[in-house]
């Protein structure tokens, strides 16, 4: 079977996407572990499927390398909503994609036929540890000290649909990131296992971060994990709520408003456009 894709980024996330309105696998978790294999040339961070909605404009499903299905991912949800106007899926610049952890708003910034920009609401941030989820006798895990090989860092956790936990260090350019993001995903607190994203306050209105996203390892970047990094660093008097966070991948600008929302503001790339033959 031969199955068109595009790889696209956004600020680090490189996930192979498919449009699933004309394409049908019986098994979509298979198809996710070989395309996002690295031993193929098509590797990626995971796939992500563009599916007919019957109470959004679309909807989203987002595979891990390991074909375990998640929630949400806020760069994959901004470079979705930039595949369906690149091919002319719709015209409009204002979309509502579902996705299993709620419907979320994006806005894209269009000059002259070109998507240049886009803004993508969230939501609100989910502290509670059932939900996260987190083992801890208290009801969210804040600022907790924990003991990982041979340091302890004070870890925070929140959910976006997808668990993500925040430190923050001195520098994250000499932290061995190999050694200790490992340790902290698969660390028996965390059942479902976790995004753990580093950070490190520059100034009032900067961070920057490195993430070690579950499954895949060190990323270039990651949407969501910035926007754990300011929503804790605002919560522990770090920063403001409007902050632009740097990544290996570049600088996303991230808004946590009075209403709770957060937004995260950036471009999306094309990488390249090919086929993938498949077989079950």
């Amino acid at each position: 079977m031969i199955i068109p894709f595009t790889k696209m980024q956004a600020y680090g996330n490189d996930y192979v996407y498919i449009d699933a309105t004309k394409v049908h696998v019986d098994d979509w978790a298979d198809l996710a572990i070989k395309v996002s294999n690295r031993n193929f040339g098509v590797g990626s961070d995971g796939m992500i499927l563009i599916c007919d909605s019957d109470v959004c404009d679309f909807r989203m499903r987002v595979f891990d390398p390991d074909g375990t299905e998640c929630e949400m991912c806020g760069n994959a949800l901004r470079s979705v909503s930039k595949f369906v106007y690149y091919y002319k899926m719709t015209d409009k610049i204002d979309l509502t994609i579902e996705t299993i952890g709620g419907h979320q708003h994006v806005h894209l910034d269009v000059k002259d036929g070109e998507v240049i920009n886009i803004h993508a609401d969230i939501g609100k941030p989910v502290f509670d540890a059932d939900r996260v989820p987190v083992k801890t006798d208290e009801r969210e895990l804040f600022n907790v000290p924990v003991k990982i090989l041979d340091r302890t860092f004070y870890m925070s956790s929140l959910s976006w649909g997808n668990p993500h936990t925040v430190m923050f260090i001195d520098d994250v350019d000499t932290l061995d990131i190999k050694k200790y993001g490992p340790a902290i995903e698969n660390h028996p607190m965390f059942p479902a296992r976790t995004n753990v994203t580093f950070a490190q306050k520059i100034d009032d209105n900067t961070l920057k971060i490195r993430e070690w996203e579950r499954g895949t390892g060190e990323t270039i970047g990651c949407g969501t994990g910035c926007c754990t990094a300011v929503v804790f660093a605002n919560r522990l008097g770090m920063c403001q709520r409007c902050v632009d966070v740097h990544q290996i991948g570049g600088i996303l600008h991230v808004d946590w408003d009075e209403s709770d929302h957060v937004h995260m503001v950036g471009p999306s790339t094309v990488v390249y456009e090919g086929e993938y033959y498949y077989e079950a």
